[in-house]
């Protein structure tokens, strides 16, 4: 197993000391840990007003033979990814690093053998089964472009992204099992299809054995798989060659496809994996995420792997067979790290308490939280009850195209507070700036921003660079703007303190308020619509939809439904608004801008905490809104 892992303060204060002296060399010792076909000729090219960021430039590599290959020669029976079903009755997979080399390897033929080569996009639609896991890698193996869609997405989400990737292969499922729920993924996929011209093959695992109606580019995962043996040498790949695109959503127009690398992704996941989780050898490693997500990507699969990590894939929910499930699998397989998000601490908050203690927790030696910040009172219920006051939680602040923890404690190195991201990783360069752009010192309150890139940071948006520089680089030149804000103690540790764009996060997932909006606006009675986030005591925010009909109608109960299944049909049940309001307009500038600001504050109901809307074209329909709420 390497070892890439601060384990003490002064090791920790020494990286931040070389780190901050010599960035380029610092990132360098931690690259030479792996295995390289062609040592990198430069270590750092970049230009944040291009923006072009390069990485160990001259490098060659293929990642699988790090996840892989060399854990194969030196612990090649150890257990790499324990698969834990959505049903508990059905018995978990333990694959070591040995049968899951085999299995890509495999995987990696059968995608050839369709017709898959270096550079194509292969879209994966696809339940969380360890066959998604080595879909995964297999793609890397052989240098095709991975671009995972969430299986919760519907089938017009999923045909935009194979559409703006030029994807030439689906691999799907015939369904997927999600607490009771059986989802119909070869149905959605074969809707999506019909609007993309691009994918030559669609390859379709069997899991759930339900009917599927069948096309002529289908083929049977299991029929494929037959026809190939496990001999597939990995692709070489250059440090900066694309390895996946992951969509995000964005605060304008269609998703943003960030585009991640070989090398500088590599490194960057694998270090800040060991270090913020303090894995050791033989620990049990869980993430709960989904691999539809950067953090299924990063922390399940790729960081984990890379270091010879044990890792938990879970196809459940946490409420499913019980809200102990959690728990329950903890228990069963004496997981070490777990790693959840603030929606489900806060979700399993509400039960009885003696479904946690039931359970045997005593393997737990570090607790993390991802995805939005954790509030207070979640904070301390996990700490008290889930960690006994014994485990370091790691609340980490990172994103789809940071590729990596940025900025978090590192459990038992430096100190945790709670709310507080704390500090940036060694070799992460973190300010904050005023609205003009001038960097804030000491304690201060501003809008976070990073000045120097590092290897993991997304290089463009697929298909749209100038997107890109506009969305991170234009509003504040030289530095990278994530569009969060932040405060910082004295100590320098930095609270995130929401979105400063027209992004929401609910239970841990970005949506973009212009997606919904469009979808809305579809419906035929819709003339205007503004969605904006709330504060919700499971999901952390929540979606209110104001409304403009051309029916003046305020309690249509038919419409509200309407609309909230035009927008799960459009994006997906996970940007369904909660509420949905008509009104009779929105407040609006002068120059005929939505006031979001005040939209924001009449769904939280702080309605004497306006502010002045003097200035407003038509402060009236703030009244109106008010007497609907």
């Amino acid at each position: 197993m390497v070892d890439l892992a601060y384990r003490s303060l002064a090791d920790y204060k020494q990286a931040k000391q070389q780190a901050s002296a010599q960035p380029e060399g610092f990132w360098e010792d931690i690259a030479n840990q792996f295995e390289w076909h062609q040592k990198w000729n430069k270590a750092l090219t970049f230009d944040f007003h291009k923006p072009e960021v390069k990485w160990f430039l001259g490098g060659k590599l293929n990642i699988t033979e790090n996840c892989l290959d060399r854990h194969v020669k030196t612990q090649p029976n150890r257990t790499a990814i324990i698969f834990e079903p959505n049903d508990p009755k059905e018995t978990a997979q333990h694959i070591s690093y040995k049968e899951l080399h085999s299995r890509v390897c495999r995987v990696a033929n059968m995608l050839k053998k369709n017709g898959a080569k270096k550079g194509d996009r292969i879209c994966l639609y696809m339940p969380m089964v360890p066959e998604l896991a080595v879909t995964v890698l297999a793609c890397a193996r052989i240098g095709a472009i991975h671009s995972v869609v969430f299986a919760g997405f519907s089938a017009a989400a999923l045909a935009a992204r194979i559409n703006d990737a030029d994807c030439i292969m689906l691999v799907t499922a015939d369904g997927g099992f999600r607490g009771a729920k059986v989802t119909p993924l070869k149905d959605i996929a074969d809707e999506a299809l019909t609007h993309c011209k691009s994918i030559n093959t669609s390859i379709v695992l069997k899991r759930t054995g339900q009917e599927v109606a069948w096309n002529d580019i289908d083929v049977w995962w299991h029929e494929a798989l037959a026809e190939v043996d496990d001999l597939c040498p990995a692709e070489i790949m250059d440090s900066e060659d694309p390895l996946f695109i992951l969509y995000t959503s964005g605060s304008t127009g269609k998703p943003k496809g960030m585009v991640h690398t070989c090398g500088g992704y590599m490194v960057y996941t694998a270090y800040s994996f060991q270090n913020v989780f303090q894995y050791e050898k033989g620990d049990i490693y869980w993430c709960t995420a989904d691999i539809g997500w950067i953090t299924g990507h990063s922390y399940i699969l790729y960081g984990p792997l890379a270091v010879g990590a044990t890792t938990v894939m879970f196809e459940g929910v946490p409420s499913y067979p019980g809200y102990d499930r959690f728990w329950e699998v903890c228990a069963k397989h004496k997981v070490n790290q777990f790693y959840t998000a603030p929606t489900a601490i806060r979700a399993l908050q509400k039960h009885p308490v003696d479904l946690v203690s039931k359970h045997d927790l005593s393997s737990l030696k570090v607790l993390g939280s991802v995805g939005e910040p954790i509030n207070a009172e979640a904070w301390h219920w996990y700490d008290d009850n889930v960690g006994k006051n014994n485990c370091p939680i790691v609340d980490t602040w990172w994103q789809t195209e940071t590729g990596g923890i940025l900025i978090t404690s590192l459990a038992g190195i430096t100190e945790q507070k709670p709310t507080y991201a704390t500090l940036p990783m060694p070799g992460i360069q973190a300010v904050l700036l005023d609205n003009e752009g001038n960097e804030l010192v000491c304690k201060n309150e501003g809008i976070l921003a990073i000045k120097h890139p590092w290897p993991s940071i997304a290089r463009t948006i697929w298909g749209d660079h100038e997107r890109y520089k506009n969305v991170y680089f234009s509003a504040y030149p030289g530095y990278y703007f994530p569009g969060d804000g932040a405060l910082r103690d004295a100590e320098g540790n930095y609270r995130i303190t929401g979105r400063v764009d027209d992004v929401v996060i609910v239970s841990g997932h970005n949506l973009g308020t212009a997606p919904i909006e469009n979808a809305l606006n579809e419906h035929p009675n819709v003339v205007e619509s503004a969605v904006v986030g709330f504060p919700h005591d499971i999901k952390g925010n929540a979606l209110h939809a104001f409304v403009i009909t051309k029916d003046a109608v305020y309690d249509n109960e038919a419409l509200v439904t309407a609309l909230r299944a035009l927008v799960a049909k459009t994006i997906g049940p996970i940007a369904k608004p909660d509420r949905i309001q008509v009104v009779s307009g929105l407040p609006k500038t002068r120059s005929g801008k939505i006031m979001r600001r005040i939209l924001r504050k009449l769904a939280s109901g702080e309605f004497d905490q306006l502010g002045d809307v003097s200035t407003l074209l038509n402060p009236d329909v703030i009244e109106n809104i008010k007497r609907n709420n």
